[in-house]
């Protein structure tokens, strides 16, 4: 393409954005897209102006660029879409995870709270297993309890442990650990421990939707494997 020629202060201004027809303030400010739009065909009339008649524009050129400069407007409409899209996924995941509240839900973790002599455990599985064992076990690391849960599908199973130790004595209420250990024919298979807790609240932000759990914390939507 031929060397601009006479291109005044003002069009190099509008070309950096700093002049004064951005409508920046007064409540009519164009999309970057279109601002681009704008300058380059301003700059591209003014070229057309000022080009050496012995030299005139490559309409290849001229061609290749207009292309280019749709195409910067079509991901710059893309991207508004997907935003509005994402929005309004957002909304929806909200109103999914208010009906939440209340609800008691399996999540990642190993910490178990024992009341009234009852607590709730789950493990989810990778792929079937032949033996699924669960092990309780004090803050102290001293295990309590070893439960024999028996073949398992895979997917997500939740537990209760009575509260009583191997001896058969009841343990006292208060926080436990536990951990999972499953095995198909002689081979371990993966295995996952998961604990329960009661979803508080909702809260929405640049992360997603998050569930305000006590004893967790704030989880993503997406950590719930089992809603009880």
């Amino acid at each position: 393409m031929s060397t601009i020629q006479g291109v005044s202060p003002g069009l190099l201004a509008a070309m950096n954005g700093t002049g004064g027809t951005s409508g920046t303030g007064t409540g009519n400010a164009k999309s970057t897209a279109v601002e681009a739009q704008d300058r380059f065909m301003t700059l591209l009339v003014t070229q057309m102006k000022n080009q050496d008649p012995l030299n005139p524009l490559d309409n290849a050129q001229v061609t290749s660029q207009l292309a280019q400069l749709s195409t910067v407007t079509g991901i710059d409409k893309l991207n508004t879409t997907l935003e509005a899209l994402m929005s309004s996924f957002q909304g929806g995941q909200s109103l999914q995870a208010a009906s939440m509240i209340g609800r008691g839900v399996l999540v990642p973790g190993s910490d178990l709270a024992l009341a009234n002599g009852k607590a709730v455990l789950g493990v989810e599985l990778a792929e079937p297993a032949d033996k699924v064992t669960v092990t309780i076990r004090d803050l102290a690391g001293n295990a309590v309890r070893k439960i024999e849960v028996g073949s398992r599908d895979a997917g997500v199973a939740p537990l209760v442990w009575d509260g009583k130790t191997d001896a058969g004595a009841a343990a006292a209420d208060g926080s436990y650990r536990f951990e999972v250990a499953a095995t198909r024919g002689d081979e371990k298979t993966t295995a996952s421990t998961l604990m329960l807790g009661e979803v508080v609240g909702v809260s929405t932000g640049a992360q997603g939707v998050r569930l305000n759990i006590p004893g967790v914390g704030e989880t993503a939507l997406s950590d719930v494997r089992q809603i009880l």
